[in-house]
Parts: structure tokens; sequence; C-alpha cells
């Protein structure tokens, strides 16, 4: 029997797999007597076979074929079950030792069959990081200590800067950061992970990678047991752990990583933080994520202090909110550096606001000077020693009396033009898209050409706009999707409606309007935060005042009108 025959799905799965609700599943089963039976579970959470209901959804035309991406990480999940991290590792290795070398956990032979098929197409290592941002994708829905999304990594290695030294990473994970940090004359890489399969994770992507890294990965908790106790890197990137109750403080109350001072027991980021600064070579540098609320919170106060006085602290960078897998809580970015002599005088510190940046969009992280304020060393070490940045550059932009009038003038301005740039669209008279053209085929034809998920016509035949429009689509998109709800385009095996050049243009000019439309609304929704944030802090400080004609809220119909009486 295969792996997929032995397969359960729950309901939610089903709807996922067919591209329906799970309303729509259940009216399935009490209106179809031969909707398959369940396989396990219980009666209030049925688990059904993965091949009866393709089979069914096939018999009742409401199946959506899935790629290879999908039908490969289902595999995995299938042998592997939760423990996704020990499947990548068991394929990466099946890669690394070829046929017949030693595997940890070795996989059956169809699945492995269907990854080297694949990895003939993208190479094993392209495969082995698309299968890794596809779990970088649930892991940010589960939560998951071991990965960084695509948005942090960016802003990590942004503020990171290169070098040509050494990088290392004391919880690298399956080495987001670690990899991607320092840029490409990096002469060593080093991580330590307290979990052995995410740290081998790590070490299969560098192995398997275009050019084989230096790369060096320890077992272990970093705190407690440092396996690296007199390395000093040119560059140090940490996404530590949040919040650790038991961190191991009475048994480091003497550890010569204390520098500032011993780390409060409810500090445990200020622990994280100092053992990243102990491994920073004079002249390096560190940058860790770290929460908002470490920058405040009064039991660190005196090595904020410490940070501030000995000019190790550079730069405070305030990121979005959702960024950090498992919560939507904001975070910041620690900026440090080892002076290679005594700082003498006062030495600002750079405050960064990037509450408002879209980190996934694109474009240039460098901020605005209306994002930056240079706070003196006399300022931060207040009552307090409060290093929110948002609190010293919100304090540079007084006038919010002018600022909100603006910013509503203007998304005034926007949204009406939002309601004209919307294209009317009549219903359609023609039949379904049922004819197809598989993309795969026009690419082997030279027809089109292809960049990762972009498609470019190149005959005279195919629209350019019409590609793209209809691989954008809800059922490219279903396709794709696992049964977790992960989304990856991969337009190996994807297809298009096959119609005559003019009409697939009439398409792509109404997807090229639609496709600005999005832009336009993404714009007006940036302008929305920006006017609420200034409409918020101008409230809060006392520039602006709610208008007298609102009526405040009131309890169980007590908002007696005029006459009522």
């Amino acid at each position: 029997m295969s792996g997929e025959e032995v397969a359960l799905v729950a309901p939610v799965e089903i709807a996922r797999l067919a591209g329906v609700s799970r309303a729509a599943v259940s009216n399935w089963r009490r209106r179809h007597a031969d909707f398959p039976e369940p396989s396990g579970g219980t009666a209030t959470n049925p688990l059904f076979s993965v091949v009866e209901v393709r089979r069914w959804l096939d018999r009742q035309g409401k199946g959506q074929a899935v790629s290879d991406e999908v039908r490969l990480w289902q595999a995995l999940r299938t042998e592997c079950g939760d423990d996704m991290i020990g499947a990548l590792v068991a394929l990466g290795e099946e890669f690394l030792v070829g046929e017949g070398g030693p595997a940890t956990r070795p996989l059956s032979p169809s699945t492995v069959e269907l990854a080297r098929q694949m990895a003939d197409e993208r190479t094993p290592h392209g495969l082995l990081e698309d299968l890794s941002a596809r779990l970088v994708a649930s892991s940010g829905r589960a939560g998951g200590e071991h990965v960084s999304t695509p948005g942090l990594v960016r802003l990590v290695r942004h503020f990171a800067g290169d070098t040509s030294g050494t990088v290392y990473d004391p919880a690298c994970g399956i080495g987001d950061l670690l990899l991607s940090c320092g840029g490409p004359r990096v002469a060593w890489r080093m991580g330590q992970d307290q979990r052995p399969a995410v740290a081998r994770f790590a070490e299969l992507r560098s192995s398997l990678g275009p050019r084989s890294r230096a790369f060096t990965t320890a077992t272990g908790d970093s705190l407690r047991y440092d396996r690296f106790p007199e390395l000093r890197a040119d560059l140090v990137v940490c996404d530590p752990p949040a919040a650790q109750t038991d961190w191991g403080r009475d048994a480091l109350l003497v550890d010569r990583r204390w520098e500032l001072a011993v780390p409060p027991r409810a500090e445990s980021e200020l622990a994280w933080l100092q053992h990243c600064y102990f491994h920073t070579a004079p002249g390096g540098r560190a940058v860790l994520v770290l929460p908002a609320s470490v920058a405040y919170r009064r039991s660190g106060k005196r090595i904020r202090a410490e940070l501030v006085r000995k000019g190790i602290l550079d730069t405070m960078v305030a990121l979005p909110a959702g960024l950090v897998p498992g919560h939507a809580l904001p975070v910041h970015l620690w900026v440090l550096r080892r002076p290679e002599t005594p700082v003498i005088g006062d030495v600002p510190v750079r405050m960064i606001d990037l509450t408002d940046l879209d980190p996934e969009a694109g474009g240039k992280i460098e901020p605005a000077s209306e994002q930056v304020a240079e706070v003196s060393m006399i300022t931060l070490l207040g009552d307090e020693v409060d290093l929110s940045p948002t609190r010293y550059v919100a304090a540079s932009q007084p006038d919010y009396v002018t600022a909100y009038a603006t910013a509503r003038a203007r998304l005034e301005e926007r949204l009406r033009e939002l309601v004209r740039a919307l294209p009317e669209l009549p219903v359609s008279t023609s039949q379904e898209l049922t004819s197809t053209l598989n993309v795969s085929e026009l690419i082997k034809n030279n027809l089109v050409s292809a960049e990762g998920d972009d498609v470019t016509s190149r005959t005279e035949l195919l629209d350019t706009d019409y590609l793209k429009g209809f691989l954008r689509g809800v059922t490219h998109r279903r396709r794709n999707t696992s049964a977790t709800g992960t989304y990856r385009a991969d337009l190996r095996g994807a297809s298009v409606p096959q119609m005559d050049i003019e009409r697939q243009r009439r398409y792509g000019a109404v997807f090229r309007e639609l496709e600005s439309f999005t832009r336009d609304l993404d714009e007006a929704a940036k302008m929305g935060r920006h006017a609420a944030r200034l409409a918020h802090e101008g409230l809060t400080s006392g520039a602006l005042d709610p208008p007298p004609s609102r009526r405040t809220g009131t309890k169980h119909g007590d908002d007696k009108r005029e006459g009522d009486e």
C-alpha cells in the first residue's frame, strides 16, 4: 500500500482540495449516498481516505488537480506526520548521498521518485528551498521558533549589511537568517540550535546550494551550552525565542558573557542580547529581533542604560506587527556594535520607525527622513530608559493638525479614484472556459518564457497579460494549495483557457486594469493606516480633539433623544 492510500483527511482539508467551503462538504455528505464513509477519527471529527475522496471528487467533476509540489508535500506529511522538518531532512539526505547511500529516515520509493523528477526540473537545492518556503508559510499560522518569515529576513539582511568575515546565529533554526545575511563574500557561517534535526536541515540547505559554503552547525541550547565559546564573529544575527521562563539563570550567574549585568530572570531576551554581543568581534555588529516590550520593561532598565552609556546600541528599528510566526505582536530590531576603542562623549542612537512598511511588497527599505530621529545619550538615559523608536520619532513630527488634515484629504481623493478605476463587467454569455492550453507545453515549444512565477509571451498568438491574469486566478491557486492551506506558485502543469487572440487581448486589458486597481488599493490602505496613526497620535498628544457632534456610546438603550422625556 502506498503512502497516499493510508492518508486520512478531515472535512476542512476536503474543502481545500475541492476549493469549496466546509458547509459544502457537509452538504455533500448528507445529499450524496456514494460519498466515502469515514475511515477513522470520531463521530464528531471524522477522517476520510484522501484517495477515496479524490476519486469521488473526480466522478462528480468537483475535484481540482494539484501540482507536483503539493503532491510531494502531502506525501511527505503522510510518511512523517507533523514532523515536516524530519521529512525535509530525509529528503535532503536522499539528494546529498545519492542512490544507495545511507539515510537516517528512508522515504518510500514513490516519494523519492517524485522528488527526483521534480529535482531534475529545478535542481535539488531549488526544490528544497521551495519546500522550505512552504514550511515557513505553514509555520507562520501555527507558530514555530525554527523559522523566520521572508519579510523579517529581508529587513534583518538590510540592516545587517555585508561582511567578508564570519556570520554567527546562536538560534539559527532552519538557517533562514544565517544563510541570507552577510552578502556573497562571507568566509564562514556558524550556527547553533537545540534541535538536532533543525540544525541538520540548515546544513543540508547550505550543502545543496549552488556554491557549497563553509558552514558549521552545533546542537544545544546556546545560553546553557555554548558550543563556540571562543568565537568572535564579524556579524551576529539572531531571532531568539521570546519570553523564556527558564533560561538557566541560576546556573549562569557568574558567566563571563554578562558584560553589562546579570540578566533578570524575566529578561531572557537580554540574556540572548548579551550572548550575541559577547560573540561579536571588535568593529563587528549584531542584529537581533526582540519583542517591543524589551525596549521599555522596568526589569531591563539597567542593561539598557549600559548599552546606551557604553555606545554599544547603534540603531533601534520599530517593525510592523505580524513579522514573527505564531503571533501578531510588534517587534524591534536592535543593532549593536562592539567599539574597537572606548566610546567618549555623547554618542546618539538612531531611532527608526518602519511600522507602516510592507516588507513583503518589495521596493526600498531605506527610511525617509521623517521616519528617523537621532536621539542623544542624555535624552535616552532618563528615568525609564525607554528605547522605543516610536516615542522619539513621533516627537519630531509635532504638527498633527496639518498632517492629519492633509492625509485625510488625500485619502478621500484616492478613494474616489478607486471607485472610478474598478471596471464594470457584464455577465458572461459565452460557454465555460473548458478547452485549455498546458503552460509547460507552451514553454517547451518556446511560445512562452518563464522566470519564477512570471510568464511572457514570445508569439503574437498569445497575449502576455491574458496569461498572467489566468495564472493568478483562483483555479490555479487552488491547484497549488496543499491540504493545510499553504500556497506556492508553480507553473509546471498549469493551464490557461484556449481562445482567439482578440478575446485574449480583451481579457488582458481587464486584467491590467485590475492589477492597477489592486496596486492603488494597497497604496490607499497604506494611506489609511497612516491617517489613522496620525489621528490616534494627535488625539493622545492633545493636538486633536474628538468632533463635538459625535455622540458617545451608551448601554441598554439609555441614549435619550430630544422629546423622549
